[in-house]
């Protein structure tokens, strides 16, 4: 008894494990979970799109906030497509397609080489689509007739004697069937093409092999073997940056935490990088010329990879991806920008390195020399308010705005047009202090025409998420910035203003009697005050110092205030200019509009340096480029297999959709001596029009008598 129990529980626990299995196949393999699977692809490739993929970290901290990026990088939305979850997911859809794919192929196969030959007449009778005419023949010449009949519209058919009577068979379309299994095997092909493709070859590696990003500085050679995948693997995407004249053997893949380093079995040789311009200036075509080196047989050959033209060697593709520079040699003048100095030196630079800032510039500085350019493609104007002030608008109150603004030529109203322009070469560095604080600079060459004048444009940004503001320093009679500056160092400079003050004074008031020298001595004061206010004390400087200034007269005299004290402002600026130059032994600028423009756009620029944030001012003397071309270097074995499952995919949907399976019986039997009666009855997975239009044809032949 006990024996027995035990069997039945464990027959009972079999079943149990057997059912259970059988409902999770039923599920993984059912329509409404693939679909499910398919939704939830969906909505992924949809934040894959939207949300920029594989940027640096720093971006989507100024983006979204510290709380937002926290929980987005937790669900790894900055790498939808190499997350797990969505390689679960992938991985489920791969499961459930075959699955049905196992379940359903044999089932299809067998209904297409089926005849479904063991109908009777009466279930024939009960077809929607069906007729039944009489011939005067017997049925022996009747099912010829109507075998060679419907074989000319296609069908194949198959003779059965049944009971007394013949039943024709007849099929045509059932290859439509295949286009369901072709179109559920390309996705398992795709999926499985992807997966590959993917960075799961390279997560499989971390996992096996304790591969991990490398995230510090130091030569490529040198890094250890632990951050360096082997030139066996089967599958990545990386890119290496070659100046000219030199050689690269592995690529670099970007992981969020770091890189790794990629071998390959051969080295690739910039021997020449070549560009073409348009007339603006913009990029037409670049070419390399390379020579690639093969590690195992030593072999050696050229080759020229071009945009959309890549070099493909070993199952290896090197791409023509962009190009950038390769530490081009650079000789810059430093202007200082603060204090009372005017006295510029040379600097040297090399593109990718970092220069000690000279002590002169009054502070410990390092530049990082960030990239050079030797062509720059600028729309010069911008729709509303130019952008290309460093602060074209702070500390002006509004109240003054419109007194003040015809004063302020780096905050002027520009008209709605694109003026695309080549501005020339620039240079981009980064100014880090002590502290390892930095801002970024943009700096170009040569002078640029903006709003009728000719300036040289200082850009700046405090981050990579921000876009450069500009300074715009006037050029002078000779294109140089050297004016501008000997005016700020004289303005930094209480002897030169006061000097200044009472020239100014002293020409304003040229004809004073004995018993008016107060009122000349309260003009040199007020222009004195004047110049020390918009020289700055630190906190402020320029026009955002004036502002506050007028601030605090009260509110029915600030208007005329201030319009007398920009008119004093301005005078005693052109004498302080004039000191300036004859301090330096130079002759005094003749009064004319154009120098009187110089001096006022002088003046805006030295109210926006106070902004700037730089003790220096670096203008490019000259340089000497090296071009470097950056290669995409993929390895993508499932990039043929994704082919073929396409083509796979594509047969099915033509399958699907024009291939229609129909099926035809004719039940011949005798009906009397030389007369045969025949019921034929017709049948189609879809009821079309096209159909319809068959059966009425096929019913009006088969009904023919037979042609004399």
């Amino acid at each position: 008894m006990t024996m027995e129990t035990e069997t039945n529980t464990g027959g009972w626990q079999l079943n149990t494990q057997r059912r259970w299995l059988a409902e999770s196949v039923e599920l993984l393999s059912s329509m409404r979970f693939a679909i499910s699977l398919l939704t939830l692809i969906s909505i992924a490739s949809v934040i894959g799109t939207v949300l920029k993929q594989g940027e640096p970290m720093t971006n989507y901290v100024n983006q979204f906030g510290p709380f937002w990026f926290a929980l987005f990088g937790k669900l790894h939305l900055y790498n939808v497509y190499s997350a797990w979850w969505f390689m679960v997911i992938m991985g489920f859809l791969v499961i459930s397609t075959s699955l049905c794919l196992i379940r359903n192929t044999p089932k299809m196969l067998r209904d297409m080489r089926s005849w479904r030959d063991n109908v009777r007449e009466q279930s024939l009778r009960n077809f929607p689509h069906r007729c039944e005419w009489q011939e005067s023949t017997s049925r022996e010449v009747l099912v010829a007739q109507t075998i060679a009949r419907i074989g000319h519209h296609g069908y194949r058919a198959k003779v059965v004697e049944k009971e007394g009577a013949t039943l024709i068979a007849a099929r045509k379309g059932t290859s439509n069937k295949w286009g369901y299994i072709f179109a559920h095997a390309s996705i398992v092909i795709i999926c499985i093409g992807g997966l590959l493709d993917s960075d799961l070859p390279i997560r499989v590696q971390k996992m096996l092999f304790d591969k991990t990003p490398f995230a510090g500085n130091g030569l490529i050679a040198e890094i250890p073997a632990t951050h360096r995948l082997g030139a066996g693997n089967p599958s990545f995407r990386g890119n290496t940056m070659i100046p000219e004249g030199g050689a690269s053997s592995t690529a670099i893949i970007p992981q969020q935490d770091g890189v790794l380093i990629q071998d390959l079995p051969f080295s690739i040789q910039l021997s020449r990088f070549i560009i073409e311009y348009y007339s603006t200036g913009m990029p037409k075509l670049f070419v390399s010329e390379v020579s690639v080196t093969d590690h195992e047989t030593g072999k050696r050959f050229p080759a020229t990879i071009k945009v959309n033209q890549p070099l493909i060697y070993r199952g290896i593709a090197i791409y023509q991806s962009s190009f950038e520079d390769g530490g081009s040699h650079l000789q810059v003048r430093a202007f200082p920008m603060r204090g009372s100095s005017e006295k510029a030196f040379e600097l040297k630079g090399e593109v990718g390195g970092a220069t000690p800032l000279d002590k002169r510039a009054g502070g410990d500085y390092t530049i990082e020399w960030s990239g050079f350019r030797p062509f720059n493609v600028e729309n010069l104007a911008h729709q509303g308010q130019d952008v290309r002030a460093v602060n074209p608008a702070q500390g002006f109150n509004q109240r003054f705005s419109a007194s003040l603004d015809r004063h302020l030529g780096s905050a002027a109203k520009m008209a709605d047009v694109r003026e695309f322009k080549n501005v020339g070469p620039s240079v981009q560095y980064k100014l880090r202090d002590r502290n390892g604080q930095a801002r970024e600079y943009h700096n170009y060459m040569q002078p640029v025409e903006v709003d009728g004048a000719y300036v040289f444009l200082a850009g700046m940004r405090e981050s990579p998420a921000e876009p450069f503001r500009f300074l715009r320093i006037p050029a002078d009679d000779n294109d140089s910035v050297e004016e501008w500056m000997r005016l700020r160092a004289a303005l930094m400079t209480p002897t030169m203003r006061e000097q200044a003050a009472a020239a100014y004074a002293r020409r304003a008031l040229p004809d004073v009697r004995s018993g008016s020298h107060g009122l000349r001595e309260q003009l040199q004061a007020s222009a004195l005050r004047g110049l020390t206010i918009f020289a700055g004390d630190g906190d402020s400087a320029g026009y955002l110092a004036v502002s506050q200034f007028l601030e605090r007269i009260p509110a029915a005299e600030q208007e005329k205030a201030a319009d007398i004290f920009m008119k004093i402002l301005n005078g005693s600026l052109w004498d302080l200019w004039q000191l300036a130059r004859q301090k330096d032994g130079l002759p005094a600028m003749p009064i004319d509009e154009r120098h009187g423009r110089f001096l006022q756009l002088s003046a805006n620029a030295y109210s926006d340096a106070f902004f700037y944030g730089s003790p220096v001012y670096l203008q490019l003397q000259g340089f000497e480029e090296v071009k470097a071309s950056v290669f995409q270097i993929t390895r993508s074995p499932g990039k043929n297999i994704v082919y073929l499952g396409c083509l796979l995919l594509t047969l099915g949907v033509f399958s699907m959709f024009y291939i229609r399976e129909r099926r035809m019986w004719i039940w011949i039997r005798a009906a009397g001596e030389h007369q045969s009666h025949a019921l034929m009855a017709m049948s189609t997975q879809r009821q079309t029009l096209d159909f319809e239009k068959e059966f009425a044809v096929l019913q009006t032949q088969l009904q023919q008598p037979p042609a004399s």
